[in-house]
């Protein structure tokens, strides 16, 4: 493997500001598993209805990640974040209406609204991260940025246990009792109300964060759209679509991802519910199983970083698919104690995947390397569509632990595409921008 440096120091203040906004992401992408539950208790759904928090979440990113492509293509990548960031702020202050209010559809909408900042955020970033230096160590870059990702994803599940979670769960002859002198409104009421400081702190950090990255310089050769705007007579450094279609690999990159965020998404969803059915765990020590989800997750990230100093990223994802397959296998198969550990277990081989299937899927592509980052990162939809999925399995079978065949069935794609799919393919670019082959 590349021995060249992962981050040249000239670029090490927006390659620190643009690293930070994988921390930042990560709190709503993870808050996300909090509401599921809190939402369930607060609005009184069933698991499929829940399931529609991911699914309006994780819309946003597939309406909105082309867009911000384009805008990022023609203008700035630094255009692309700040519009964002601010997108991601107006959703969390969206928070307060939908509480106060106790209207489910107006949480929704805010989700939406903060994924579509997301999908800027993470079409910009990665691609970013991925052209910032030596194209060998790619991969290596991206993996250390993302190893941060689960600190805010921890961070995202400490905030909602410690101040959306109550601790307060009624049984049902309480509930009925309430109910009758006429206090259950007002109690789930409060419950909703208990998303509103946490959401309104996150959207003031925020917009500090869009006002640092607005003042920093980003490097002039990562930010070609606005310098060919103004040379009418270059355009060879501007992305088309079209072209996109001659790399087997990226197309395959695609579906590769949208498996594994339907994977990962839909675990992490249920990690509660499955604790809860099978451990009899409440809510606050359900959480505690997610949190170590994450933990695993983080440890997972950084010690991935390092073995891609000796190992092939293709391969040692291929490994860790894999242990995954064993592993998911068990939970459905064993649910409970032993089921649970491996669910947790499970988060520490995924931990690789995103950012080695987006580095994979658009190396060599070139001027086209935004265009190409922006469709991986729609296959994000995965979590929208697979999470209702397992929702609507648990509620017809009464078996969270069947609805796991899904994050299975993901994870057996993935293992595909590690060994098989991801071999760089297509014509062959050695422009002067980004310097980038379609060789392994």
């Amino acid at each position: 493997m590349s021995n060249h440096k992962i981050v040249e120091q000239k670029n090490l203040l927006p390659f620190i500001l643009v690293t930070a906004l994988f921390y930042l992401w990560a709190i709503p992408n993870n808050l996300n598993d909090i509401l599921i539950p809190q939402f369930m208790k607060s609005f009184e759904l069933n698991r499929l209805q829940a399931g529609l928090v991911q699914f309006a979440f994780y819309m946003g990113y597939f309406l909105l990640a082309m867009p911000a492509a384009y805008i990022m293509d023609r203008f700035h990548y630094k255009t692309g974040m700040i519009i964002g960031l601010l997108l991601f702020a107006t959703g969390c202050f969206i928070f307060y209406p939908a509480a106060i209010t106790s209207k489910y559809e107006i949480f929704l909408l805010a989700l939406f609204i903060i994924a579509s900042g997301l999908a800027f955020l993470e079409t910009g970033a990665n691609s970013f991260i991925s052209v910032l230096g030596d194209p060998d160590t790619s991969a290596q870059r991206l993996n250390f940025s993302q190893a941060f990702n689960p600190l805010g994803a921890m961070s995202g599940v400490l905030i909602g246990k410690i101040f959306i979670f109550s601790g307060i769960e009624h049984s049902q002859t309480e509930i009925n009792a309430l109910k009758a002198s006429g206090q259950y409104q007002g109690y789930l009421h409060a419950e909703t109300l208990r998303v509103i400081p946490p959401y309104m702190i996150i959207g003031v950090v925020i917009l500090v964060w869009a006002f640092l990255i607005w003042k920093v310089k980003f490097p002039a050769e990562t930010e070609t759209g606005t310098r060919n705007k103004m040379d009418a007579t270059n355009k060879s450094n501007h992305g088309h679509f079209s072209q996109l279609f001659q790399y087997p690999h990226f197309i395959k990159g695609i579906i590769a991802q949208f498996f594994y965020v339907g994977a990962q998404v839909g675990t992490w969803s249920f990690m509660i519910a499955y604790i809860k059915d099978y451990l009899n765990k409440p809510d606050k020590e359900a959480g505690t199983y997610l949190f170590a989800s994450l933990l695993a997750f983080g440890i997972g990230r950084f010690i991935a970083t390092a073995l891609m100093r000796r190992f092939d990223p293709g391969k040692l994802m291929g490994i860790y698919s894999i242990v995954n397959v064993i592993l998911v296998t068990i939970a459905v198969t064993f649910p409970g104690i032993i089921g649970g550990y491996a669910l947790v277990i499970s988060s520490f081989f995924m931990s690789l995947m995103f950012p080695t299937i987006f580095a994979l899927g658009v190396k060599g592509l070139g001027p086209n390397t935004k265009i190409g980052g922006s469709m991986i990162i729609m296959a994000i939809i995965g979590g929208a569509v697979w999470t209702p999925i397992m929702g609507l399995i648990s509620d017809k079978t009464g078996s969270m632990a069947i609805a796991m065949i899904i994050p299975l069935i993901g994870y057996l794609y993935v293992m595909y595409y590690s060994f098989v799919g991801s071999k760089p393919s297509g014509p062959v670019y050695e422009g002067t921008e980004y310097k980038v082959v379609a060789t392994h």
